[in-house]
């Protein structure tokens, strides 16, 4: 079937975007679902970090590519061995088809599966194929999902099937930085009630952790960022001290808030800078959560001493250590009793064609959730 999406068929090109046009809006070829595999029409479609270093490259992407993989649709057509799905289910599709096979999967951290994690680097679905092309050329799927298109065909095993009264646009949301942000805090961290929380990084995975943050009960809540706009935003979403990165004192103006650091601190903007100050701001004894996801290339320089003699924690959290089919439920289920107001997250509703100028939004970082409406 033909469908309408958006071609990312070279990375690194100058911004703006708007001009440059790294994503190509193009008709190519879908093919139908295979055993295992459901057609999904794609509704909403959430821009995301992960996406913007595809397009600079940043994180190097088999290409040509259907980018994209923070989404929610409907289910147009089942495939072979489906199960669990129908024709009209409203679903969110997560970025790691778990095999349930491996080692990973079968202690629980579907997060980490093998198969599925080989097949996102390279650009498949989990069997290691492609369901894209034109004009005889592959095109490869961004994490399995390839969501910047009219329709998707997505693994069964990456597909949670929600409530239908959940808006699109809001539920789309829920398969990346929801399960990333919130996960890092009710799942890696498991943050008490009354202990102190920092989150280093107010974009859309930050600020999920925020909100978690303020739903677990977390007593002194800080933000920070290097943008005012956006710690105004956390503000109001209920830090209670926020703090500009760009300050010369910063790490020393946190410590003495805190009376020598924080429970736990998050990392959540995707560079080392970022760790680095999340790990200064953290007491002793306390843990410091990493969700960000740089380059490959990026590293950080840590004090061995401190790790030992103030017995501190760094623990990675990857999707937010999540389960889907457990905590997607579970964080919807505290939308709509909103603990968790992740409406509130939302940005501009924008079409392919202003899709090249939002990434230019994004990677300025002043803007909330934008959301690609199909």
């Amino acid at each position: 079937m033909k469908v309408k999406a958006a071609v990312l068929r070279e990375s690194g090109k100058s911004q703006p975007f708007a001009s440059s046009l790294p994503l190509s809006i193009e008709e190519v070829e879908l093919d139908l679902p295979q055993k295992g595999e459901v057609l999904v029409q794609i509704k909403a479609a959430g821009l995301c970090h992960s996406d913007l270093v595809a397009i600079t490259g940043e994180r190097a992407k088999p290409m040509p590519m259907v980018i994209g993989h923070e989404a929610s649709g409907v289910v147009c057509e089942v495939g072979p061995e489906v199960e669990g799905l129908s024709v009209g289910d409203h679903v969110v599709p997560v970025y790691v088809a778990n095999c349930g096979r491996c080692d990973m999967c079968r202690v629980g951290r579907p997060a980490l599966c093998q198969p599925a994690t080989l097949a996102n680097k390279a650009g498949t679905l989990i069997d290691g194929t492609t369901r894209l092309h034109s004009k005889g050329q592959r095109i490869f799927h961004h994490s399995g999902v390839a969501a910047f298109s009219e329709y998707a065909v997505i693994s069964q095993n990456a597909l949670v099937k929600i409530d239908t009264s959940i808006p699109f646009e809001v539920a789309a949301l829920f398969g990346c930085a929801v399960v990333t942000g919130v996960g890092s805090v009710v799942n890696t961290a498991k943050v008490g009630a009354g202990q102190s929380v920092a989150i280093v990084g107010m974009g859309g995975v930050g600020l999920n952790a925020l909100l978690a943050a303020v739903a677990s009960g977390a007593g002194q809540i800080i933000a920070v960022d290097v943008k005012d706009k956006k710690l105004q935003i956390a503000s109001q979403l209920g830090a209670n001290e926020t703090f500009n990165s760009n300050l010369e004192n910063c790490v020393e103006q946190i410590l003495e808030a805190t009376d020598g650091g924080v429970h736990f601190a998050f990392e959540t903007a995707g560079v080392s800078s970022a760790l680095d100050l999340a790990y200064k701001i953290t007491r002793r004894g306390g843990t410091t959560v990493v969700a960000g996801m740089p380059g490959p290339e990026a590293t950080i320089t840590l004090s061995h001493l401190s790790l030992s003699a103030e017995e501190r924690t760094i623990k990675g959290s990857y999707m937010g250590s999540c389960v889907p089919s457990r905590d997607i439920p579970r964080y919807i289920g505290l939308y709509e009793k909103n603990f968790l107001p992740i409406d509130r997250l939302l940005g501009d509703r924008i079409g392919f064609d202003g899709l090249n100028e939002a990434f230019d939004r994004l990677a300025i970082g002043d803007t909330l959730r934008q959301v690609l409406i199909l």
